[in-house]
């Protein structure tokens, strides 16, 4: 009975100590700065964040199902710049998008079939994608920025939901940024496809272990593949979003980002061994991230401190996960 008491309390501190972190994060920064904790600086932290939690939501796939994806941020830039060079050359908004949509989807894919079809290590196989992601990237642009997007285009990425829904929508969340309408409404739908459809059980199952999953039925390549051609969608997205807020379609864009999201995921409570994870731990993630950002950014803190806090958080995160298992083993 003990063992089970202190098993409950052990996954309950686990799901809440995220949660816990921002908070504490939230209430140190309102006591150190005036400026944090209004409207303004809220907004421009949710919309900072946006497109990392967007990543974040497909990395927490990956990472559920026991992989890695290293080429998020590749990822990202190439379907920027696809759906920019579309747009440049007067095909339309919404092909642009689909091709940039196509583009982060076949990424996903390609890493999706080399490692459940090829039985490559997730690492190695989007390591390899980072590379192939970031040269086509610079290829199609030839290292430059891309120029000449609609006026229009800039409204998907740094617009207000004012902008497309005026009336008593404006008047209850006009100032919402469209980028974090996307984000949440994006991390409701994954977050029941985790916990409402077969395919999330089947997720979890995987990450558990793939071997026993294999043995009652579930088709583990077929799922591998539909979690990463997903995850490469989403970056695809973000790409977009990005490319949108920047107005340019930038080939570096989305340099170290892969990190940030990883990072997100794994201070979210995702266990890189597999198997655990949820939506909102990934969104708690990213805030967290984006809050200890601004926060250092308004506290005049220097770059590389934060970059030094940001690696502490993380090797914290995991360090506890992996105690917390050992400790499980014991028992």
């Amino acid at each position: 009975m003990a063992e089970k008491r202190s098993f409950v309390l052990d996954r309950f501190l686990k799901k809440a100590a995220p949660f816990m972190s921002l908070l504490l994060m939230v209430v140190l920064l309102t006591l150190l700065s005036p400026y944090f904790l209004t409207l303004d600086n809220l907004t421009a932290i949710a919309l900072q964040m946006s497109v990392v939690a967007i990543m974040a939501i497909g990395q927490m796939l990956v990472i559920i199902s026991a992989g890695i994806d290293l080429a998020a941020g590749s990822v990202m830039a190439f379907s920027g710049v696809v759906a920019a060079l579309m747009m440049s050359q007067g095909f339309g908004i919404w092909p642009a998008i689909i091709a940039g949509l196509l583009a982060g989807l076949a990424c996903g894919l390609f890493s999706g079939v080399l490692i459940a079809k090829g039985h490559l290590p997730p690492f190695i196989a989007t390591l390899g994608m980072m590379g192939i992601g970031r040269g086509l990237a610079l290829l199609l642009t030839g290292g430059k920025a891309v120029f000449g997007l609609p006026q229009s285009f800039s409204i998907l990425g740094g617009g207000r939901i004012a902008d497309l829904a005026p009336g008593w929508i404006d008047r209850l969340a006009g100032g919402v940024p469209i980028p974090v309408l996307f984000t949440i409404v994006l991390a409701v739908v994954f977050h029941l496809l985790l916990t409402r459809l077969p395919f999330g059980r089947h997720i979890y199952a995987i990450g558990s272990n793939p071997a026993a999953a294999k043995l009652s039925g579930i088709q583990v390549p077929q799922n591998l593949i539909k979690i990463y051609a997903l995850n490469g969608l989403l970056c695809g997205f973000a790409g977009i979003v990005s490319a949108s807020r920047l107005s340019t379609g930038q080939p570096t864009a989305g340099t170290g980002a892969e990190l940030d999201v990883i990072a997100a995921c794994v201070i979210g409570g995702a266990s890189l061994s597999g198997g655990e994870g949820t939506i909102l731990g990934a969104m708690i993630g990213a805030l967290i991230m984006g809050v200890l950002r601004n926060g250092c950014n308004l506290l005049d803190i220097p770059d590389f401190w934060q970059r030094i806090a940001i690696g502490i958080i993380i090797i914290a995160a995991v360090f506890s996960d992996q105690y917390r298992k050992h400790q499980n083993k014991k028992i």
